[in-house]
């Protein structure tokens, strides 16, 4: 288990806003299980406005559909918690918003809700760019809910810089 502070978030939010300032990217964020912690990150950043565009806080999956456009067949066939719809949720915030990249976040913090092919802590991260790019990565987070989601937020962050230099 990994114990994440609100400094090393604080560190990697900076990372992030000079990555995307240098590229001249702007983000958006669509996320369920961190309910819009990510955005919370980006926005504690005073001058956030220049690289940050907006955030979705999809937690049903009726707000998936809605707001992202993620398909009720992926839905139904691969469940809110897979890399289908972490991807269909990535692009969902690049096509409803005008940021040139996203990240969107899925999955199960606990402390109920696991399975036994999804136990808890099992999240899926996507990262898309307007260039139709979209990678998507599955990890599988031990602790308490917070601790997950703090590790869900760091990953997803560190993705964000990833993805803007590639």
């Amino acid at each position: 288990m990994q114990n994440i502070s609100d400094a090393s978030l604080q560190a990697k939010i900076i990372q992030v806003a000079e990555t995307l300032n240098k590229s001249h990217f702007m983000l958006t964020t669509a996320e369920s299980c961190t309910g819009g912690w990510v955005a919370k990150c980006c926005t504690d950043l005073a001058g956030s406005s220049s690289w940050f565009e907006r955030g979705f806080v999809t937690y049903s999956n009726q707000a998936k559909q809605d707001q992202l456009g993620v398909q009720l067949t992926s839905l139904q066939q691969f469940g809110a918690v897979s890399q289908t719809v972490a991807e269909e949720m990535a692009l969902g915030a690049l096509n409803n918003s005008c940021a040139d990249i996203s990240v969107a976040l899925t999955g199960i913090a606990g402390p109920d809700g696991g399975t036994e092919t999804k136990p808890v802590g099992t999240v899926w991260i996507g990262w898309a760019r307007k260039s139709d790019k979209v990678v998507s990565q599955l990890f599988q987070f031990e602790g308490d809910r917070e601790s997950i989601r703090r590790q869900a937020v760091l990953n997803a962050l560190s993705g964000i810089i990833k993805n803007a230099r590639d």
